[in-house]
């Protein structure tokens, strides 16, 4: 057949998410309209903005010379404590270092930190959550107790005792942090994973002969996924704020290393003249944050919409 499959044009109107792949939405030729398209993201400003933030704060963290071309570990004495200006935006600190470059630096072991603490969740959780919920009987007993003991212990004070036991530095917050959000991606894995097994299409998998490995691996594990990766995106922000306070605390890389969480802590005996030290160190953190669940929000509502 030669004419292209798309979607229902009707359908696609009550989803304005899923109205480029519709035939009327398309100029001759398959090109989107970018109008339509332009009307599409004007109307989410604010997943918009999340998107730059985030795109703004990888930048940073991979090329920081792209924003900034001051040292943030050389001070000019006789520049303390000046406040935020057009050639020092987020101000100076008590030894004359701009303030914007340290955030700017201070961004790359920030989020390295948040990544493998998310990586660590996503892996270790989702691996105990498919195997309990795709095995079931005594095995889905024994790791389902576990991970309540888990649960009955806040996070914080989890990773507290963690990093305590493993020592000091940034990757060993990251696991820490990692450890202690093991808990929650577990049992969302456990529940996709058992509602996907007994799916109608799964049944007939395993009534055509198929082996349980290749059950799992092509029909279990992709329908079950999404919610895990939601989980994933909406934990960024978490891990990041529990980053920063591990790093606040002393936990994380010594100095003259960079991190959020040593900036605000540093900058806290200055409150009552500079203000800016933990205000705008404290703000990259609440933008990053903020704009990470807004976007697993959109993921979120996504997918529940799909089938």
């Amino acid at each position: 057949m030669s004419q292209s499959l798309v979607d229902d044009p009707a359908e696609a109107a009550l989803d304005p998410a899923r109205a480029f792949t519709a035939g009327k939405d398309r100029e001759p030729g398959g090109r989107v309209d970018v109008r339509r398209l332009a009307r599409f993201v004007v109307r989410r400003p604010g997943l918009l903005l999340s998107v730059v933030v985030l795109v703004l704060v990888a930048l940073a963290s991979f090329h920081p010379e792209a924003f900034t071309s001051q040292d943030p570990l050389k001070g000019v004495p006789s520049q303390n404590f000046r406040g935020p200006s057009g050639s020092h935006w987020f101000g100076t600190d008590e030894l004359g270092r701009d303030v914007f470059s340290r955030v700017v630096h201070g961004a790359q072991l920030s989020l390295k930190a948040t990544l493998i603490a998310v990586l660590v969740a996503f892996v270790v959780g989702g691996l105990v959550g498919v195997v309990a919920g795709f095995t079931g009987r005594w095995v889905d007993d024994v790791l389902m107790r576990c991970v309540d003991v888990l649960l009955s212990i806040p996070a914080l004070f989890l990773s507290l005792a963690l990093v305590t036991a493993l020592g000091y530095g940034t990757v060993k917050v990251a696991v820490a942090v990692g450890i202690a959000s093991v808990a929650a991606f577990a049992r969302v894995a456990r529940s996709e994973v058992l509602q996907v097994r007994q799916a109608v299409f799964v049944e007939a998998a395993r009534a055509s002969g198929a082996r349980w490995y290749s059950v799992l691996a092509r029909h279990v594990l992709p329908n079950a996924a999404g919610p895990v990766v939601v989980l994933a995106t909406l934990d960024f922000g978490s891990s990041i704020l529990a980053v920063s306070a591990l790093s606040f605390l002393g936990y994380g890389a010594p100095p003259p290393a960079l991190e959020w969480g040593t900036l605000i802590s540093d900058g806290r005996n200055y409150l009552a003249n500079a203000w800016w030290l933990t205000a705008l160190p404290g703000l990259a953190i609440a933008a990053t944050v903020l704009a990470t669940n807004r976007i697993a929000r959109a993921l979120d509502g996504e997918w529940s919409r799909q089938p």
